[in-house]
């Protein structure tokens, strides 16, 4: 198989059966082990099939999946031939009002995320804090409470799942608890296992658009009204500080409900692409559409063949499937749902040398995921004439038709797959053509994307290739690259160089022909404004989007806090405050000695596992200002820890001049810089320097020091047990905890390049 050296990487570590530890499958006897599998369901739904035949199918599977033109999702690779036999990502359980619902859900999700899937959950049907329950006489906690119960038991499960256990919590924004939904995430140490998303209805849309007040109600009682631009502020100013909570519009996602005589639709899967009802589940899988390009043309006809054996492959896994609960079983067969998307838009775009961010990449996405959508029907007809249609079907939309899913595609996170595929995620853009990441070794690896690879090493002499690849490595990006034409720059973008409103309108296009919803992320630079995700939000809506996420670059990472828990009508403006990270108990750093116009002058530069976090600036007995660098080098540390970035820190001391100090260079030719500010920023950037070009190694080294530290020593920087709580320590200060590498918030969740996903 033509795998990345990551993707193999990530195949061992995560997919591959091992014993005590020890792969002891190849990727190819790994996609053998599940073509196998998913091919016995052509023998189960045809008894009479020759062994000829059932060894045909398994090789066409077996080539949809080595030749990486499609993947399924990760628990169908992990489990397919394996003892748990659990194929499903998704899952939607009810949460209803009585103590003995709630703890049904709980279970059930312990069940599902032990077996490796996420679950969704309205908690719309509890009742509102402080409500009277009458067989006690007490009263209710309401849903944020529950919330944390879920959260709690999710925190206890994961590590002994084959996927760490994620949660979607939805509320609709007329349920009286909806503030203290909002603001449930406001401090990121709460629901860490927890996605969050606001249910907005027609109603509250309507509110907001006349700037009118809106009704909060529960059971049938009204319990007071609110103004619709004040939540919808509330929501936008949470979304600014750290990505939560995203929106959907619960009347949108109904429309497009396939059955509504069973149900309706009240939530979807933690990234938010899958709306389904309680007890279903979705089968996703994505074909890579960089495989569908060659020569600067799309393979029309490759594209139709892939979608047919895709959807024959994702019906086939509902049959096979062992799911952890019956009530499950029933659902699942009964609509056969179906999720088909996609994954290396960008690459495609690459190729086809389009911009992302153009009417001609918006007007593409809908012609291709429209192909796409015309083939996912007309294969699941033929299934339908093959092996019948849903069970459900006299009860839903296509009443009279014959169709075997219920629905067939869907946009869903392939941050894992699309790494094993060595291809651009989704259809989101690419975060970085170029970077360096830590390897197993210690040592370290640039990675770069394919498709500019190509580029650059088939218009360069390879010298110029290697010298240029190398610079983007830093930045990511080929803006600041002159040796490459500015036609070529404008195709090769990255996430945060595109406008908000182009990822938008790009989830829109693909939206308008897919049968489920979109996961995608619209990522910010670190400046946007809350106005900026107010405007996210609202083209979102005029443009049929089923919902939107919003996350702006390092808000988590920096500690954005929103202030203000007054309550609405006050009008009291709320504002953010940027505050610094704790300083780490335990540091690692050097000493420099430097003579400057005011005597000797000692800075000390310290990092930890995330580069430089502080200086310690103290001048000898010769003379020199102790108050005015101890003030210096504490606002430096400040700075530092609050994330603001070395360079602009160092640009601001560099400028700095003093009379005093040139004077006394003229004599004593020892003496560099031109001021005592000058000569710190200078120490600074050499040490920056250093952490540039040695950052993953020194990273590595002083994270094991660090650690080596904490097993002598009670109460230190990770806590008094340090290994329990280090995971969440690091995914909350942006790093990943398998490799160490910065972590990328994208399609609903935080990834790392490793393969590692806080969704699962």
């Amino acid at each position: 198989m033509n795998l990345t050296r990551n993707a193999r990487l990530i195949l061992e570590k995560r997919y591959l059966r091992k014993e005590n530890g020890v792969p002891v499958e190849t990727p190819e006897e790994m996609f053998m082990r599940v073509a196998k599998a998913i091919a016995l369901a052509e023998k189960k739904l045809n008894p009479r099939l020759s062994e000829d035949k059932l060894e045909e199918y398994t090789n066409r599977f077996y080539n949809l999946m080595t030749s990486l033109d499609f993947l399924p999702n990760s628990p169908t690779l992990m489990n397919a031939g394996r003892e748990l036999g659990q194929l499903s990502a998704c899952f939607v359980l009810p949460v209803e009002d009585s103590m003995e619902a709630i703890f049904t859900a709980l279970k059930d999700a312990a069940l599902i995320h032990k077996s490796g899937g996420g679950t969704g959950f309205s908690f719309s049907r509890l009742r509102p804090k402080n409500s009277p329950v009458r067989s006690t006489g007490g009263i209710a906690s309401g849903p944020v409470s529950f919330m944390k119960v879920f959260n709690a038991a999710t925190e206890a499960i994961k590590q002994g799942g084959t996927r760490r256990g994620a949660n979607m919590g939805i509320l609709r924004v007329d349920h009286p608890d909806i503030l203290e939904f909002i603001r449930c995430k406001e401090d990121n140490n709460e629901l860490t296992n927890f996605n969050i998303s606001v249910a907005l209805t027609k109603e509250f849309m309507e509110a907001l658009a006349r700037d009118d007040y809106y009704e909060l109600k529960f059971d049938g009682k009204i319990y007071g009204k609110l103004k619709a631009r004040e939540v919808f502020d509330e929501i936008v100013s949470h979304a600014w500080a750290n990505g939560e909570p995203g929106i959907i519009f619960l009347d949108r996602l109904n429309e497009g409900n396939p059955t509504p005589e069973l149900g309706e639709i009240e939530a979807t899967n933690p990234c938010g692409e899958q709306p389904l009802l309680p007890y279903e589940a979705c089968n996703l899988g994505s074909i890579n559409l960089a495989h569908m390009v060659e020569n600067g043309k799309i393979l029309w006809d490759k594209l139709a063949n892939t979608v047919y054996w895709s959807v024959r492959f994702l019906d086939n896994v509902i049959e096979v499937n062992q799911f952890p609960i019956d009530k499950i079983t029933e659902m699942v067969r009964g609509n056969r749902k179906i999720g088909l998307g996609v994954m290396g838009w960008a690459d495609m775009l690459f190729k086809l040398k389009i911009p992302y961010d153009s009417e001609q990449a918006v007007d593409l996405g809908y012609k291709v995921m429209s192909f796409i959508q015309k083939e996912a029907v007309k294969a699941s007809e033929s299934l339908a004439e093959e092996r019948g249609s849903f069970p459900n079907i006299e009860k839903s939309i296509y009443r009279g038709q014959k169709r075997r899913n219920a629905t067939c595609t869907t946009i869903a996170p392939t941050g894992t797959i699309s790494m094993i595929a060595g291809t651009s995620s989704g259809i989101e853009p690419v975060f970085a053509l170029a970077y360096t990441k830590n390897v197993l070794d210690g040592a370290s690896l640039t990675e770069v994307n394919p498709v500019f690879e190509e580029y650059v090493r088939s218009n360069f002499s390879p010298p110029e290739a290697e010298h240029i690849i190398a610079r983007v490595a830093v930045t990511g990006n080929v803006r600041d690259i002159p040796e490459i034409p500015p036609e070529i720059r404008r195709v090769f973008v990255t996430a945060l160089e595109i406008a908000p409103e182009w990822h938008v309108r790009m989830q829109a296009a693909f939206q308008r022909a897919t049968d489920n919803a979109v996961s995608k992320t619209v990522n910010f630079p670190p400046t946007a404004t809350k106005e900026d995700v107010r405007r996210v939000f609202e083209l979102a809506y005029e443009l049929g989007c089923k919902g939107v996420t919003v996350y702006r670059s390092g808000s988590r990472e920096s500690q954005v806090y929103v202030t203000g828990a007054q309550p609405l009508g006050s009008n009291l403006k709320q504002q953010a405050k940027t505050y610094p990270r704790p300083r780490p108990k335990r540091t690692i750093g050097v000493t420099e000695q430097v003579k400057t116009g005011c005597g000797k002058m000692y800075i000390t530069v310290n990092y930890d596992q995330e580069g430089l976090i502080e200086t310690f600036i103290t001048t000898g007995s010769s003379g020199g200002c102790s108050g005015f660098t101890e003030g210096v080098s504490r606002l430096i540390s400040l700075a530092l820890r609050a994330n603001i970035a070395p360079e602009a820190i160092i640009d601001q001391l560099t400028s700095v001049s003093c009379p005093n100090y040139m004077r006394r260079r003229a004599t004593d030719k020892d003496i560099v810089g031109k001021s005592c500010p000058d000569i710190i920023g200078r120490v600074l950037a050499q040490e920056l320097k250093n952490w540039q070009q040695h950052g993953p190694q020194l990273s590595t080294s002083i994270a094991a020091a660090l650690e080596e530290v904490c097993a002598a020593k009670e109460n230190c920087s990770q806590g008094e047990n340090p290994g329990e709580n280090r995971e969440e320590e690091l995914i909350k200060k942006g790093i990943c905890p398998e490799c160490g590498a910065p972590l990328r918030y994208q399609e609903g969740c935080v990834t790392c390049t490793c393969g590692f996903s806080k969704c699962g």
